[in-house]
Protein backbone atom coordinates (compact mmCIF):
# COMPACT_ATOMS: atom_id res chain seq x y z
CA UNK A 1 0.00 0.00 0.00
CA UNK A 2 1.85 3.60 -0.89
CA UNK A 3 1.05 6.15 1.17
CA UNK A 4 0.98 9.54 -0.72
CA UNK A 5 0.85 13.00 0.71
CA UNK A 6 -1.17 15.36 -1.61
CA UNK A 7 -1.00 18.42 -0.20
CA UNK A 8 -1.54 20.41 3.09
CA UNK A 9 -5.43 20.46 3.92
CA UNK A 10 -7.76 23.29 5.39
CA UNK A 11 -10.49 22.39 7.40
CA UNK A 12 -13.64 24.93 7.64
CA UNK A 13 -14.97 25.99 11.12
CA UNK A 14 -17.62 23.52 10.72
CA UNK A 15 -14.60 20.84 11.25
CA UNK A 16 -15.13 19.52 7.23
CA UNK A 17 -12.45 18.80 5.07
CA UNK A 18 -12.78 18.08 1.40
CA UNK A 19 -11.78 14.64 0.25
CA UNK A 20 -10.18 14.64 -3.83
CA UNK A 21 -12.65 14.15 -6.43
CA UNK A 22 -10.58 11.60 -8.22
CA UNK A 23 -10.50 9.39 -4.99
CA UNK A 24 -13.90 9.78 -4.44
CA UNK A 25 -15.33 8.98 -7.96
CA UNK A 26 -12.69 5.76 -7.82
CA UNK A 27 -13.73 4.23 -4.03
CA UNK A 28 -16.61 6.21 -3.00
CA UNK A 29 -18.81 6.23 -6.10
CA UNK A 30 -22.15 5.75 -3.69
CA UNK A 31 -21.15 8.84 -1.72
CA UNK A 32 -20.44 6.14 1.89
CA UNK A 33 -17.14 5.95 3.35
CA UNK A 34 -16.25 4.18 6.84
CA UNK A 35 -14.22 6.76 9.52
CA UNK A 36 -11.92 4.94 11.79
CA UNK A 37 -9.85 6.70 14.69
CA UNK A 38 -6.51 5.42 15.91
CA UNK A 39 -4.77 7.37 18.27
CA UNK A 40 -3.78 10.79 16.70
CA UNK A 41 -5.28 8.95 12.83
CA UNK A 42 -8.33 9.23 11.06
CA UNK A 43 -8.85 6.66 8.85
CA UNK A 44 -11.25 6.91 5.90
CA UNK A 45 -12.04 3.66 3.60
CA UNK A 46 -14.82 2.83 1.05
CA UNK A 47 -17.74 2.10 2.23
CA UNK A 48 -19.06 -1.23 -0.03
CA UNK A 49 -22.48 -3.39 0.78
CA UNK A 50 -21.16 -7.14 1.44
CA UNK A 51 -21.86 -9.32 -1.18
CA UNK A 52 -24.69 -12.18 0.32
CA UNK A 53 -24.16 -14.37 -2.20
CA UNK A 54 -21.28 -15.54 -1.14
CA UNK A 55 -23.41 -17.31 1.90
CA UNK A 56 -25.58 -19.23 -0.70
CA UNK A 57 -25.32 -23.08 0.10
CA UNK A 58 -23.21 -22.69 2.88
CA UNK A 59 -25.01 -23.87 5.80
CA UNK A 60 -23.62 -27.16 7.37
CA UNK A 61 -25.28 -29.22 9.86
CA UNK A 62 -24.65 -32.16 11.56
CA UNK A 63 -27.63 -34.85 11.19
CA UNK A 64 -28.19 -38.11 12.32
CA UNK A 65 -31.09 -38.85 9.92
CA UNK A 66 -30.62 -40.87 6.64
CA UNK A 67 -30.86 -38.13 3.71
CA UNK A 68 -33.06 -40.28 2.17
CA UNK A 69 -35.71 -39.70 4.58
CA UNK A 70 -36.94 -36.17 4.64
CA UNK A 71 -39.42 -36.37 7.51
CA UNK A 72 -36.90 -37.46 9.70
CA UNK A 73 -34.68 -34.81 8.71
CA UNK A 74 -37.38 -32.32 9.28
CA UNK A 75 -38.31 -33.55 12.97
CA UNK A 76 -34.71 -33.71 13.79
CA UNK A 77 -33.95 -29.64 12.48
CA UNK A 78 -37.07 -29.05 14.46
CA UNK A 79 -36.51 -30.82 18.12
CA UNK A 80 -35.34 -28.34 20.35
CA UNK A 81 -31.94 -29.23 21.90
Amino acid sequence: MKTEIVRIKNIDKLGRLVIPKNWREKYARNGRVIVKFEGEKILIEPYELPDLTELFDKIEIDLKSDLSNWKSIKRELLEIR
